[in-house]
C-alpha cells in the first residue's frame, strides 16, 4: 500500500508519460493506476496556482490529456478491488 506521497508521484509521473498507462494496464499494476484516477479526479489544488504557477498549469494539462485520452473509462472502485486481490 502506498502512502499519499508516493501516490501523488506514480500519479505525476504517469500523467508525464501517457504511455505508461498502458504498460501499467497490461502490467496489472493496479494500485498505481487507481492512484493516477484518484489524483486525476481530484483535480489540481488551486492553491498550487498561487504558489507554483508553472506546475499548476503542467498539471492541469496533462489531467486534461488524460481524460481526453479516455483516462474517464477507468473505474476507481474497480482497480481499488483488483489492487487488494
Amino acid at each position: 500500500m502506498m502512502n499519499a506521497r508516493e501516490e501523488e508521484l506514480t500519479a505525476r509521473a504517469l500523467l508525464a508519460d501517457p504511455a505508461q498507462v498502458n504498460i501499467y494496464f497490461h502490467q496489472k499494476r493496479w494500485a498505481e493506476l487507481a492512484a493516477l484516477v484518484r489524483f486525476a479526479r481530484r483535480d489540481v489544488p488551486a492553491e498550487l496556482a498561487q504558489t507554483d504557477p508553472a506546475l499548476y498549469r503542467q498539471l492541469r494539462e496533462q489531467i486534461t490529456r488524460f481524460f481526453l485520452r479516455g483516462g474517464d473509462v477507468f473505474s476507481l472502485k474497480k482497480l481499488e478491488t483488483l489492487a487488494r486481490n
